[in-house]
């Protein structure tokens, strides 16, 4: 089960946004396994994409669509991922949209196809097509929480959020929802994630906020060290709360709005991980006093990644030797390993890059017997700091992968 983690529910709806869920059948009978996102004419959307060299038809297809023109509508599809599936599969996403776009009265380039599931099938374009007037007839902008089930595979708990913000006076909602629980890591760590605000944002600013907020939330998080081939998240702003609009990176008005999407995303990124595949810890890992950001992020994903690390989480046992060891391959140059430290939650593990004189065995172990654990490391060479989220490595999670086309 998820690690302090429970269903989403209370979702604030979002003008302009109305959304509709179905069961196409596709890898489980009765499975309610589509969602349909309608957007309100002159929504503005934002877009990031998987950064994987195999990126699934409906990446290319959803990317091609978006930078036509602004979408109107957002076909989700789940247990099937339509990814190495060729010429084929790009025209099996095309046929999707097409087909909406003939029931939903607008224009096949409107519409952004997402997919997540088995990788190397063949999308069942009879059966998605077959229920799409039905996605249509059930359109309602109270399905948020209904949503966030309909996008799971191997998740065990729905995960989505909401919050608000003010702007000159007004009060405005962001409410989004995600799905992943295996192969996550950045770059974009197989995750969906769909937020809409009724705020008045200006294209090139929602992108920016959107690269911004993802920088901090979901490129911070690993289960497996796996980068999916149909990543995908979208930023929509329907505009329709009014207001004086939100309109530049600088302005005093982009804080607050900057402040929410990054709330909405760290949690929908963390969710994931207490939601991984087989989790029984969360996992904070922060690497401070590094030369820059990225060398102290290079160093909190090496932890991350590491199985001797993950498994000894899992049993919990306080083996620092397997952090300090992960610490010293992590490529840094000329380490200095007498001002390493190491903290396990507030326990000091190792000082001036040995074990600390006053720590005790059974000190770690009471850190190691809780459900949520942080890693502390404190290189002692500059003021870079980063911070990265992941989970433990148990047996579920190997039963789970090895089931997972059965």
């Amino acid at each position: 089960m998820a690690v302090n983690l429970d269903h989403c529910k209370n979702l604030l709806k979002i003008d302009g946004v109305s959304i509709g869920i179905s069961s196409a059948g596709i890898k489980q009978p009765g499975r309610r396994d589509m969602v349909l996102l309608a957007l309100v004419p002159g929504s503005k959307c934002a877009c990031l994409f998987t950064q994987n060299s195999f990126a699934a038809a409906p990446v290319f297809v959803a990317k091609a669509h978006w930078q036509l023109t602004g979408p109107r509508y957002l076909l989700i599809n789940t247990g099937n991922a339509n990814a190495g599936t060729g010429p084929r599969g790009i025209e099996d996403a095309l046929m999707c949209c097409r087909v909406l776009a003939q029931s939903a009265g607008c224009r096949p380039e409107e519409v952004l196809p997402f997919s997540t599931g088995v990788i190397g099938e063949y999308l069942p374009t009879e059966r998605i097509m077959a229920v799409i007037p039905a996605l249509v007839a059930d359109l309602n902008p109270l399905n948020w929480e209904a949503a966030a089930f309909g996008i799971m595979t191997t998740d065990t708990v729905a995960k989505g959020f909401s919050t608000q913000f003010k702007v000159g006076g007004c009060l405005y909602s962001i409410t989004g929802i995600a799905k992943g629980s295996g192969m996550i890591c950045p770059d974009m760590a197989t995750m969906l994630a769909f937020i809409a605000t009724d705020a008045p944002v200006k294209a090139e600013v929602l992108q920016a906020c959107l690269k911004n907020a993802v920088h901090n939330s979901f490129n911070r998080i690993s289960v497996d060290g796996d980068s999916s081939t149909n990543d995908a998240i979208v930023l929509v702003a329907t505009g329709l709360k009014g207001g004086v609009g939100i309109n530049s990176t600088t302005g005093k008005d982009y804080h607050p709005f900057n402040t929410a999407m990054t709330q909405v995303c760290q949690f929908l990124a963390q969710a994931i991980i207490r939601d991984a595949e087989g989790a029984t810890k969360f996992i904070s890992i922060s690497v401070q006093q590094g030369w820059d950001d990225d060398e102290c992020r290079q160093v909190a994903y090496t932890l991350a990644h590491s199985p001797l690390i993950k498994t000894a989480f899992f049993a919990s046992d306080p083996n620092w030797g397997r952090i300090i060891a992960a610490i010293g391959r992590a490529g840094l140059k000329d380490l200095d390993i007498s001002g390493v430290s190491v903290f396990l939650n507030e326990v000091p593990v190792v000082a001036a890059g040995c074990r600390h004189p006053d720590y005790r065995e059974e000190q770690g172990q009471q850190v190691m017997q809780q459900a949520e654990i942080s890693i502390t490391v404190r290189l002692n060479r500059g003021t870079g700091v980063s911070s990265v989220w992941t989970s433990d490595l148990s047996h579920e999670y190997v039963r789970i992968n090895s089931d997972y086309r059965s």
